[in-house]
């Protein structure tokens, strides 16, 4: 049985905070944001808006795209760094919330790399028959976590939700391979610490970033039994632009074929992936039996890349 995606859905807070909002809270400047990040804006939860909500959401809209209610959902996975509180998990509150009262529900903590590490988890339970549907969720509120004293971090960070369905799907179509992996001697250069707050040695996790970005993406295309030259769209984790163009460069994909969102949306986390396959699906970008790659990396450090065949 092959598994795959049957149904996705995003969601965006509404606040738009703009490198220009930037500007008149800290030492920074559009110009420097853009150069650096490719960042132009990211979109801020209000306060009164929980990372469950945002998990909500995002998963109804994935369940009117697969043509399922919440009763037909065997397991719920949520990817996510920073839950609404530490225990029950987001998983639990959002099957309560849906009314899936068959699934079964957990978190999964891998920081940004959450979402394919979530998605590689539903396969397993499809192709073994255990389960039919496994709801997928990459759900981040960095805002609330973000110094928004230190310019270095302030500026990278947004907030959004983004949902998948595994479920099976027909021949030749869905996860044709994997690849994960961590590196904990990486732990101390992106960590939450005490106070509360992102900390990041930027030099460090561009440098992982960048080399672990463009290994993987050639392991699991060499494991799916493909060359460069068959993958029609590239789904980097949106976290900076010049990371993203090292993978895509590496992969020798024209720049239309990566997926762009980071200059919207700035780095969500383990939502950025899920997100950017809503808005490139929406767009037409990624059409049926198109290989896509999906890429990404995090704090752990982590990394993982998914080559999977369009379609249902």
């Amino acid at each position: 049985m092959n598994a795959g995606i049957i149904g996705i859905g995003k969601y965006s807070p509404e606040k738009v905070l703009t490198n220009f909002d930037l500007e008149k809270m800290m030492d920074t400047s559009d110009e420097w944001i853009r150069t650096r990040t490719g960042i132009e804006e990211r979109r801020i939860a209000s306060d009164d808006i929980n990372t469950s909500d945002m998990a909500y959401e995002a998963a109804l809209k994935a369940l009117e795209n697969a043509n399922l209610t919440a009763e037909d959902i065997d397991l719920i996975l949520v990817a996510t760094v920073t839950p609404d509180m530490p225990f029950p998990s987001v998983a639990c509150l959002l099957q309560d919330r849906l009314g899936a009262t068959k699934a079964a529900a957990m978190d999964i903590s891998a920081a940004c790399s959450g979402f394919m590490y979530g998605v590689v988890t539903a396969k397993q339970f499809i192709e073994t028959n255990t389960y039919k549907h496994v709801l997928v969720i990459g759900v981040e509120k960095l805002s609330k976590i973000t110094n928004w004293e230190d310019r270095n971090t302030a500026v990278l960070f947004g907030d959004g939700a983004g949902a998948a369905i595994i479920g099976p799907v027909s021949e030749g179509r869905g996860i044709l391979a994997f690849d994960l992996g961590a590196a904990g001697v990486g732990a101390k250069h992106l960590y939450e610490n005490e106070h509360g707050h992102i900390i990041m040695n930027g030099r460090e996790v561009f440098k992982f970033a960048v080399r672990q970005m463009g290994e993987s993406s050639e392991k699991v295309i060499e494991k799916a039994g493909l060359k460069k030259e068959d993958v029609n769209f590239l789904i980097p984790h949106q976290a900076n632009i010049r990371i993203m163009e090292s993978a895509r460069q590496r992969l020798e994909l024209p720049i239309e074929k990566m997926s762009k969102t980071v200059n919207k949306y700035g780095n969500t986390s383990s939502a950025s992936i899920p997100i950017s396959l809503v808005e490139d699906v929406e767009a037409g970008r990624i059409k049926e039996d198109d290989v896509v790659v999906l890429v990404g990396f995090g704090g752990g450090l982590t990394w993982g890349s998914i080559a999977l065949r369009w379609g249902r």
